[in-house]
């Protein structure tokens, strides 16, 4: 009843979405629904056709491509961010010989978003658990979390869609593992006797995946016919960049590697979406960073790292008998989230008198330890 409601509420006033004019139609309208569901040549996903004759599947279909359609905003935002990411997706997949379709799986699964997480531990683009990350070669640890990289997690992804592939000889199929497991789908076949992903009863949301994919393939094809008018300009563009080589002989601040790249943290957590938290462990990296840098970065980074090292000896305090990090916080008048990252601890860090933390004070400290 209440979906029959918005339809007939969204037909009635075409007022539901108040958003840019880029998400309408040439007169301003949002196209009918109908219109929109009326699919003018078959549909294929990797060169497999849909079985939209089946009104079982067509019925599937057209609940995902309203549900799309329905939340527009998000819709803007899977056109926007396609010409930032789609290009290092397309050339991955094309080299590896695999359909093109299979980047609309990233829309469905993240909305090509590089920080979006599950409630299961998923996370990046593809949505890599992290035992599935680590075994198609992602690092995933306190430091680095590669499922937040387009390029390792795309790799990984291109590895598994073609393990997934070999094994199921459906890319439909591969799209289910994709989504559910290989060892659930494939315990499904064996249990159903079933071996096609539209006559497989399977957990509800990987049901509905392939078709949320198909959608997302539909509009980022046709928007026009969707009623999504963007001009060049309304596009996000490729991030630009370049890269170097920085080698860390222990921990070092990720401040100081935005200061030798002569920019800021934020620019280089937003680069480097893989890099977690506030430092580097000691090993060698390759980094993005702004394409203007100059060269000599590893130099400039020796330096800044040697003056920030014996700085932060300079500023050692020795916990004292009685001190809590409350108390530590207080006294120097600096945040307690703030002695958290100096110090890489959280909020349950048990001190013993004798310790020793890195305090930066903002002013002279109340009492003298």
């Amino acid at each position: 009843m209440f979906f029959r409601l918005w339809v007939m509420g969204w037909l009635a006033t075409g007022l539901l979405f108040c958003g840019p004019t880029l998400a309408l139609d040439k007169d301003g309208a949002i196209p009918p629904l109908l219109e929109s569901l009326r699919l003018e040549q078959k549909l294929s996903f990797c060169g497999e056709v849909v079985p939209l004759e089946d009104p079982e599947v067509r019925e599937r279909m057209e609940k995902e491509l309203l549900l799309s359609l329905w939340d527009r905003d998000q819709a803007v935002l899977w056109l926007k961010r396609s010409t930032r990411y789609f290009p290092v997706i397309e050339a991955m997949l094309s080299r590896a010989g695999l359909p093109d379709d299979l980047k609309y799986i990233a829309i469905a699964e993240s909305a090509l978003r590089p920080h979006v997480g599950s409630p299961k531990g998923a996370i990046g683009f593809w949505q890599f658990l992290p035992e599935t990350g680590r075994l198609y070669g992602l690092t995933v640890n306190e430091f680095i979390d590669q499922r937040r990289s387009l390029t390792a997690s795309t790799k990984a992804a291109v590895n598994y869609f073609s393990t997934l592939y070999e094994k199921f000889g459906s890319w439909s199929l591969a799209a289910a593992a994709f989504n559910m497991g290989e060892e659930g789908l494939q315990a499904e076949i064996l249990a159903q006797s079933v071996n096609n992903f539209y006559r497989l009863y399977l957990p509800l949301e990987t049901q509905r995946f392939l078709f949320r994919v198909l959608s997302a393939k539909l509009i980022l094809t046709q928007p026009e016919r969707y009623g999504f008018h963007l001009q060049d300009g309304d596009y996000y563009p490729p991030i630009r960049h370049t890269t170097v080589e920085l080698t860390c002989y222990e921990e070092a601040s990720l401040t100081v590697v935005a200061q030798a790249a002569q920019t800021d943290f934020k620019r280089i957590k937003d680069l480097n979406p893989e890099l977690r938290g506030h430092y580097l462990a000691a090993g060698t990296y390759t980094l993005a960073v702004p394409e203007n840098t100059p060269s000599g970065f590893q130099k400039r980074f020796n330096k800044i790292h040697q003056e920030w090292s014996q700085e932060r000896q300079e500023r050692i305090y020795i916990v004292q008998p009685g001190d809590n990090l409350s108390t530590i916080a207080q006294q120097f008048r600096v945040p307690l989230a703030a002695i958290l990252i100096w110090n890489r601890i959280n909020i349950d860090h048990l001190l013993h008198p004798g310790d020793r933390l890195i305090i930066y004070p903002a002013e002279s400290p109340t009492d003298s330890p």
